[in-house]
């Protein structure tokens, strides 16, 4: 049976729920919850177990804080011996415009810290697929942003493009990445409500 690993960055404790770096396990917690998938504590991370037409799906929503978030996804892959093509991670991303969403089969980390020691540890030839989050934060306020909660009107912008990354997942699995990103990503692109991050300042997520 193949195996696939899909994985949703954020970091754990109920002081960082809705926040928008926890948009990774926001994500996965509606793919959980669409196919009745539960999570349990387990090393490195919440795990939850589903299969989807033959195939097995392991969900891992990291518990070593973003940073480390690269622990996880190895331990994982070697754990269950999951081919690494067969890898998908989610997360936030404010080089996007809130409620727009992108795909990638490989690629570097944008200055996202999680995707960052992912990096270190396997590599950059992993899927992985970024949520907009937006950049409305004065210069030397991203950390400010990222840990910040959404509020009801953002998320009722947010909620269509979560809906839409589970359909994706599906896809990914089903249908691979590329016919994933061809069906996808026009759909994810968004006129840009928020401005993008300020010139001059790298994006350095916590």
């Amino acid at each position: 049976m193949d195996k696939y690993l899909i994985v949703g960055l954020g970091n754990p404790g109920d002081e960082y729920a809705l926040t928008r770096h926890n948009t990774g396990f926001m994500v996965l917690d509606a793919f959980a919850k669409a196919s009745n998938a539960v999570f349990s504590d387990r090393r490195y991370g919440f795990v939850a177990e589903t299969s989807l037409r033959g195939r097995k799906v392991f969900l891992l929503k990291p518990t070593t804080y973003m940073n480390l978030s690269g622990n996880a996804v190895r331990y994982w892959l070697n754990h269950e011996n999951i081919d690494q093509q067969r890898l998908l991670v989610v997360s936030d991303d404010v080089a996007l415009p809130l409620g727009a969403f992108r795909l990638k089969a490989n690629g570097s980390n944008g200055g996202h810290n999680g995707l960052g020691h992912i990096q270190q540890l396997i590599g950059q030839q992993y899927a992985r697929l970024r949520m907009g989050i937006g950049a409305d934060y004065r210069q030397g306020g991203q950390i400010d942003w990222v840990l910040g909660q959404y509020s009801h009107e953002e998320m009722d912008l947010l909620q269509p493009s979560i809906n839409t990354a589970v359909k994706m997942i599906e896809s990914f699995i089903l249908a691979g990445i590329d016919i994933t990103m061809n069906q996808f990503n026009k759909l994810g692109k968004k006129p840009a409500p928020n401005p993008s991050p300020r010139e001059g300042e790298i994006p350095s997520e916590v």
